[in-house]
């Protein structure tokens, strides 16, 4: 896109020691930004800023849970001392399950909203003054679950359906004032190892729960292309960024027809 728009730009990026995270933080710094890692455990934050340090870009590590109030408190006083400004925030800290929704406790649910959205709710309060103020850009990183709900997912999609309901009221309400929000829903993307919680949540659940997406009929994202995406739909300003782009139809039909879109997902998703 843009030749150097990424530039010495200011960019926070929650969950970049390992993921989507990571892969988006490598990118920007291949583009010289100036890099604001966040992440919990320290071990692998230094490990990432170090690999990243290498591409001659300027990285800050910085350890914090942003589940926890005051450490998005500290990170945000922080930066604000440091840089003084915000260009991108990306929420990419998140977590995924599996279970039988009747299995699901209300202590599941709040768990998984703590980390898949509350967490960018206090990331985004505590940046928005600075994002606003450079015209900047907010990236969610939503799921294919943030538009439908399919079987053994758990408390994840109606943490990722919380995330997708706050874009969209940031779009509506901070839009006017410059600000740019993008929702991402990405499908299954592409690991090099399963990931060893999905087999033991699936223990009692069907086959397909084990598998990306909970069995969801669809090639795993490859997560340099979809990095590569994401910072396109910024320069763009674009809404939201749905890949494959293929599920769209199906996402469309189910606003039209929640009987029809059930049938189509649960094919889209069974064994």
């Amino acid at each position: 896109m843009q030749s150097g728009y990424w530039h010495n730009k200011v960019c926070v990026i929650t969950g970049a020691s390992a993921g989507l995270g990571l892969n988006i933080s490598t990118l920007l710094a291949s583009r010289k930004t100036r890099l604001i890692l966040v992440a919990r455990r320290e071990g692998p934050l230094r490990q990432a800023a170090g690999m990243l340090e290498a591409s001659g870009t300027e990285v800050s590590p910085f350890v914090a849970d942003v589940t926890q109030q005051q450490d998005v408190d500290r990170l945000a006083a922080m930066v604000a001392d440091k840089y003084g400004r915000v260009d991108l925030l990306c929420n990419c800290a998140g977590s995924s399950t599996r279970g039988a929704i009747l299995d699901t406790k209300p202590e599941d649910f709040q768990q998984l909203l703590e980390v898949n959205f509350l967490a960018a709710v206090r990331t985004t309060r505590a940046f928005a003054p600075l994002l606003l103020e450079q015209r900047g850009h907010l990236v969610n990183i939503g799921s294919l679950a943030s538009k439908v709900a399919p079987r053994f997912l758990g408390a994840y999609p109606a943490s990722k359906f919380a995330l997708a309901a706050y874009s969209q009221q940031l779009r509506l309400e901070l839009g006017p004032q410059g600000l740019h929000t993008l929702l991402v829903c990405p499908g299954p993307i592409a690991r090099q190892h399963d990931d060893p919680r999905y087999t033991e949540q699936s223990r009692d659940l069907p086959d397909e729960a084990k598998r990306p997406g909970a069995g969801a009929k669809l090639k795993g994202i490859d997560p340099d292309w979809l990095a590569g995406k994401i910072l396109d739909a910024c320069e763009q300003r674009k809404p939201e960024l749905v890949v494959p782009r293929k599920v769209r139809l199906l996402l469309s039909v189910a606003q039209l027809s929640p009987r029809l879109g059930d049938w189509l997902l649960l094919k889209a998703t069974s064994g």
